[in-house]
């Protein structure tokens, strides 16, 4: 595949997900009126997509339509934007930017944001279980709701946002650093692969393993990535306040590292995750257009 083909199916694939966003998420036309509204505000119209951008892209590699993994998409996104809600609160990182707009508890209320991004961690296990598409296979569906709650819980995501609390005015060591972003940033990454992944029960052992070393590769990389940017980003281009992990002492693999070499380890990372992958067909190209552009973006 060429880029532009990758850049368009992209395209796509983002379509599809604000489409299965919309389609999922309560109406603010329906009670509680402000609560739905809030969920909207936070998940619709706006950020990357990358989680669900790996979800597609992996069942992609493997030869896994689209339509059967909309559920999945949609569910790893939600959980994402709970944990941007809950992240910028007052009582976290307190934030007043995120995708450039307002967050959720500057917009709403703090009470609100809690509730609705509650309420999307709790739609995202609820669509696993029930979207008629996602799959036919009982075994594959409890796989899928058990990975996503493992990345998103006190070994995941959640545990990594506690690291990275304590962390706030301390000097970790490389491992500490890049332990805390494994689970963080890195196991909701690794899940999105996964889940894609689930989607067929047809893949070799082999196969799902280098998808997976892709994955560990990738969400260190792109937290690396973002730590540059809070250096070397702009607001009006990130969407978020430049330099806020700075002005709150937190750890950065710049400040542990020095930019030049925080660099080329996301270059390593990169090639690393795309080695990984040498042995897969075509099809999984859109997956290496994804690692280039984690290492290369600028928001």
């Amino acid at each position: 595949m060429m880029p532009t083909e990758c850049e368009q199916l992209m395209a796509l694939w983002r379509t599809r997900i604000e489409t299965a966003l919309g389609r999922w998420l309560p109406s603010q036309a329906v009670l509680p009126v402000r609560l739905h509204e809030a969920m909207r505000y936070a998940a619709l119209d706006g950020g990357k997509r990358i989680r669900p951008l790996l979800v597609y892209a992996a069942g992609h590699a493997l030869d896994v339509s689209a339509e059967r993994l909309d559920g999945a998409a949609t569910a790893v996104e939600l959980i994402h934007v709970y944990s941007l809600i809950h992240d910028d609160l007052p009582a976290m990182d307190d934030d007043d930017l995120r995708r450039g707009k307002a967050t959720c508890h500057c917009a709403f209320d703090e009470a609100t944001a809690i509730l609705a991004g509650d309420a999307m961690q709790a739609l995202a296990f609820h669509i696993l279980a029930a979207d008629p598409d996602l799959t036919g296979d009982a075994s594959a569906r409890l796989s899928m709701i058990d990975m996503l709650a493992q990345a998103a819980g006190s070994r995941g995501m959640a545990g990594g946002q506690a690291i990275d609390l304590d962390a706030v005015g301390r000097e970790l060591s490389l491992a500490e650093l890049e332990n805390m972003h494994i689970h963080k940033t890195g196991a909701l990454i690794r899940a999105s692969v996964r889940l894609g992944a689930l989607g067929t029960n047809t893949a070799a052992a082999d196969t799902l393993d280098r998808l997976d070393h892709y994955a560990k590769c990738v969400g260190l990389a792109f937290q690396i990535r973002d730590d540059i940017l809070d250096v070397e980003g702009e607001t009006e281009t990130l969407g978020k306040t430049q330099g806020a992990d700075i002005a709150r002492g937190k750890p950065t693999f710049p400040s542990l590292l020095g930019m030049s070499e925080a660099k080329a380890r996301t270059h390593a990372l990169c090639q690393d995750a795309l080695d990984a992958l040498t042995p897969l067909p075509a099809s999984a190209e859109p997956l290496r257009w994804i690692a280039r552009f984690i290492v290369n973006r600028i928001h």
